[in-house]
């Protein structure tokens, strides 16, 4: 029974997360993903009973039919969804939690040559982007999501977005999008749309961990933009300061230069006064010296 609880879940999850998918027939059929998931829980199984060859063989068949390589050693928890799974990787000693999402290119692998726990562990909720790597043996919390094409070295903590190379938190902790009251109405309404017993208080649980997955991965904030904002932002202000001085220096020189004027026509005052007392005293002296003879002639 719970054999086919699981795959009916496997199942359900697609739908909930993926607006293509049309028909249980179709799913069943033509999603690489789900396929990926069923064989590797057989290679699982034959791994953890020791028979390593068998696991290794169907795991390799997994990767030749799907494109999506799952070391048989790796523990996978309920409601994994693979989005166009070609080139996934996923490392021996990986942990994945419930209601995970992968996209197309995703890697969770290790870094270096030691033994032992080596690659990450992804939490609860988590959403991993297309071309995301995620190299060492960390823990990514719960309900994180990890931009298109980062490269994640270090452990992320729950609720935080990362993004870039190397990858670094965004977002910590951020505004969600959907409130719980949200949450519920879509769940009951999934739970109508798919024929599921509403007054179910386990189903309803299962579908309220799978729906509380943030799709919204291409929304995520880009800190080279914003560090290039502010510094245009700051261009801005030093150019409209450059502006406030140019005029402050250009008043100034007028200033100066109308000073400059009134000066020099009091100095151009000043030049003709004198000039006219000089010619005045000239003509006073020539006067005297003219009358100085006439008086010696006199005596």
């Amino acid at each position: 029974m719970k054999f086919f609880s699981r795959i009916k879940k496997d199942i359900r999850v697609i739908f909930e997360r993926d607006p293509a998918a049309k028909s249980v027939l179709e799913v069943v059929l033509c999603y690489s993903g789900l396929h990926a998931i069923w064989l590797h829980r057989i290679s699982h199984a034959l791994f953890t009973r020791g028979w390593i060859v068998s696991a290794r063989l169907v795991s390799n068949f997994c990767r030749f039919l799907t494109g999506i390589e799952i070391h048989p050693g790796a523990t996978i928890g309920d409601g994994l969804f693979i989005d166009h799974g070609t080139g996934i990787v996923i490392g021996e000693t990986a942990e994945l939690g419930k209601n995970v999402t992968l996209y197309q290119g995703v890697t969770l692998g290790g870094t270096g040559k030691e033994k032992g726990k080596r690659h990450p562990t992804i939490g609860n909720n988590v959403v991993v982007a297309t071309g995301a790597k995620v190299l060492g043996s960390f823990k990514v919390g719960d309900h994180a999501k990890i931009g298109a094409g980062s490269v994640v070295l270090k452990e992320v903590p729950p609720h935080a977005t990362v993004v870039g190379i190397p990858g670094r938190v965004v977002v910590l902790h951020g505004k969600r999008v959907h409130n719980e009251e949200e949450y519920r109405s879509a769940v009951l309404e999934l739970c109508k749309a798919r024929g599921y017993d509403v007054d179910n208080p386990q189903i309803l649980s299962e579908l309220m961990e799978e729906i509380d997955v943030d799709l919204n991965h291409d929304i995520l904030p880009d800190p080279e933009r914003e560090m290039i904002d502010v510094a245009l932002r700051q261009i801005q202000r030093l150019e409209a300061r450059v502006n406030e001085l140019e005029k402050e220096l250009a008043a100034a020189r007028a200033e100066i230069s109308s000073e400059a004027m009134r000066t020099s026509s009091l100095e151009i005052s000043l030049t003709e006064n004198k000039k006219v007392d000089l010619s005045k005293r000239s003509v006073e002296d020539e006067n005297q010296n003219e009358d100085r003879p006439q008086a010696n002639d006199g005596s």
